[in-house]
């Protein structure tokens, strides 16, 4: 394909739209229209623009800027594989899209200065001989990418698994802070019970939402986070949101609905106080609006309030004719969540067997009956017999063993 016929090739690209309409893909059409011009100057300037647009988005070649493009970005083509529908018409355009994009991947810098070359002044040249170049080849073929939309779902859903929702826009993370299953010490029945409801959620069954309550330091942040390195749930979205984004909820859940994966809504630290207003909202859209909630969606959220709501005496003793009513009003929201797990603090002898655990992973080197002695006057100082707890005082023999080694 020339130069000019991929230029015009690019300007009829259908189905992904929104690829030929991104920063980058206009700074490429430039350039190709300044070649076409016979403008051999701006075309230079065209090209070194999009030699920085490339490295600035982290890409050494047109292919693999286009490959993420197609494989992170919603389009009509990739939804309707992953909800395995059939348009006739979308996917004969999605695959001339792709051959289009194939042939703009492989377009080699030489043949593009080669042709500034043919209509620059004799000054131009030597820019032109020094101009940087970068890499040429096609990674993505259609197939590929059917089969990815296929079995991973399409946009930013198919390449992440982890999502910060802030202001109504979902921010991917990167690297989520999610501990391993060997990590987790301790509440192996409270784990039971949220990782049977997450896999009913993958299997495409009803399933409660979830409110994992009590001591701060307990793990019931990490008992969440932890799912998704559980083998077996690939499928799995995590998606986290703070309690001043509640009123966004409703609009985040209709974009879920129908899509391949499965998601979990999760608000860490949920409290409310005395007329706070994310109150009502929260309580209609666990249970009581119009909308349903998709089979695919379900709410996550740790507290350290059994009923979320702060009770104060004068609920109960207050001027108002029926105080049961304010009480049971304010206990409702809680209510709401099919499974209420409790995360309790540990007795005596459960966190001294967790600091053993924790020590022989660690490799400290201490006596059992001195290391059980620390902990308990480690404990007492640090108010609260929780894993959170156990790992400070672990943590600390740690560092004192490093420096007396050091020493």
């Amino acid at each position: 394909m020339s130069i000019q016929t991929l230029r015009y090739a690019l300007r009829g690209v259908a189905a992904y739209r929104a690829v030929v309409e991104q920063p980058l893909m206009i700074r490429a059409l430039a350039l190709l229209d300044r070649l076409a011009e016979g403008d051999a100057a701006a075309a230079a300037e065209e090209y070194a623009r999009l030699f920085y647009q490339l490295r600035a988005e982290g890409c050494a070649s047109l292919g693999q800027w286009l490959q993420g493009q197609l494989l992170d970005r919603e389009s009509p083509y990739a939804a309707m594989v992953e909800h395995d529908e059939a348009d006739p018409a979308l996917e004969q355009a999605a695959r001339q899209d792709v051959e289009v994009f194939r042939q703009l991947a492989e377009l080699d810098c030489a043949q593009v200065l080669s042709a500034m070359e043919a209509a620059a002044p004799l000054e131009l040249c030597p820019v032109l001989e020094r101009l940087p170049r970068w890499q040429t080849g096609c990674p993505f073929c259609f197939e590929e990418l059917t089969d990815f939309y296929r079995a991973n779902g399409a946009g930013i859903f198919a390449r992440h698994r982890a999502f910060l929702w802030e202001n109504g826009t979902l921010f991917p993370v990167e690297e989520p802070d999610c501990p391993a299953p060997d990590e987790m010490l301790g509440y192996e029945l409270q784990r039971d019970q949220v990782i049977a409801n997450t896999r009913a959620l993958l299997a495409g069954n009803p399933v409660n939402n979830v409110l994992l309550y009590g001591d701060s330091g307990t793990g019931k942040s990490a008992t969440v986070k932890s799912l998704l390195s559980l083998p077996g749930f690939e499928d799995l979205r995590l998606i986290e949101m703070q309690k001043e984004g509640l009123a966004d909820m409703p609009r985040l859940i209709r974009t879920l609905g129908g899509r391949r994966p499965k998601f979990i809504l999760f608000i860490d630290d949920l409290a409310f106080d005395q007329d706070d207003r994310t109150y009502s909202v929260m309580k209609t859209i666990l249970e009581g609006g119009l909308e349903r909630r998709p089979a695919n969606v379900a709410i996550y959220a740790t507290s350290n309030r059994r009923h979320l709501v702060r009770q104060t005496f004068s609920d109960r003793a207050g001027d108002e004719v029926d105080a049961f009513e304010t009480i049971a009003e304010k206990t409702s929201l809680a209510e709401r969540f099919g499974l209420r797990i409790p995360y309790l603090a540990l007795n005596k002898n459960e966190f001294l067997d967790l600091v053993e655990t924790m020590a022989a992973r660690c490799g400290v080197q201490m006596e059992r009956e001195q290391l059980r002695s620390e902990a308990g006057r480690w404990e007492m100082r640090h108010p609260g017999r929780t894993p959170r707890t156990a790992k400070q005082f672990i943590a600390s023999l740690c560092l004192e063993q490093s420096a007396a080694l050091g020493g």
